[in-house]
């Protein structure tokens, strides 16, 4: 299957907020570049409507190009350069090589799947991560992408992980993920939140989506989570955090921390009892 690239040229504040309307749509993959972002989605997903709405919208410009699968890993290649955080986590692909070692390293070949570490939103729940206890825990990575965090929680020390993802894509990547890093019993289902087959509470439950998803699933989190459990949630703007935070309050959740990067947000929250 082939993949459609579509190309904003615009500033920094105006690529932000076209980057959140388009992952409300078919595209879960971007790539920003000097002057504008790239947005990426399977050819038969692409909806020219929606994306000419997006432009007459903001009255800017874009263009389409067509990328073949299998050209699709010597993109990420040439742009993908490796990813610290806090000096404590390196996130790398496995071309590169000769690099110094951290206290933990992850091995991502991204493909077609989001969350690499260069999204402001995924370098902040790997953060956030280090501030929890995961040792012996139980951890719910929902909309897993490349499954980034789900291998951090195995780095972390969790023994009981499982994801969700809608796209097949994102399934198959995360899996290949995990054998990369050694893992080879975290559980993966193909599912949104609201159908997800939860057998008992985790101890963690991680959601890095975008605003709409979130708030609209916010419901299924307290479900997910154990009373004094962790709800650790990015993909919206700082603008966005009074009404995430709300949302989460309905459901028992009280706020423990949060992050801002490039004007997107993290929010940690603990479940009462």
């Amino acid at each position: 299957m082939n993949f459609i690239q579509v190309s904003f040229s615009v500033e920094q504040a105006l690529s932000d907020i076209i980057l959140a309307e388009l992952s409300a749509g078919d595209f879960d993959t971007f790539e920003e570049f000097d002057g504008g972002i790239h947005a990426y989605t399977e050819e038969d997903r692409f909806n020219q409507i929606f994306v000419d709405e997006v432009s007459d919208r903001h009255q800017v410009t874009y263009e389409t190009k067509v990328i073949p699968k299998e050209n699709w890993n010597e993109t990420w290649e040439k742009n993908y350069d490796p990813i610290i955080v806090d000096d404590q986590v390196l996130v790398k692909a496995t071309f590169h090589k000769d690099l110094p070692s951290y206290p933990i390293e992850i091995l991502v070949d991204p493909k077609m799947s989001f969350g690499t570490g260069h999204h402001a939103t995924t370098h902040q729940m790997i953060k956030a991560q280090l501030d929890i206890d995961h040792s012996a825990k139980s951890v719910l990575d929902l909309g897993t992408g490349t499954g980034i965090l789900a291998i951090m929680a195995a780095k972390l020390g969790a023994t009981q992980i499982e994801g969700t993802d809608i796209d097949e894509w994102c399934i198959e990547n995360s899996r290949e993920n995990f054998a990369l890093n050694g893992l080879s019993d975290i559980k993966l289902q193909m599912t949104a939140a609201q159908n997800f087959h939860c057998s008992a509470p985790f101890d963690i439950v991680l959601a890095n989506i975008n605003k709409n998803v979130l708030l609209d699933e916010m419901h299924c989190y307290a479900d997910f989570c154990k009373p004094n459990g962790h709800l650790l949630l990015s993909g919206f703007y700082e603008k966005d955090i009074i009404d995430i935070s709300l949302s989460a309050k309905e459901y028992g959740f009280v706020i423990q921390s949060q992050q801002i990067k490039d004007d997107w947000a993290q929010l940690t929250f603990v479940k009462s009892e």
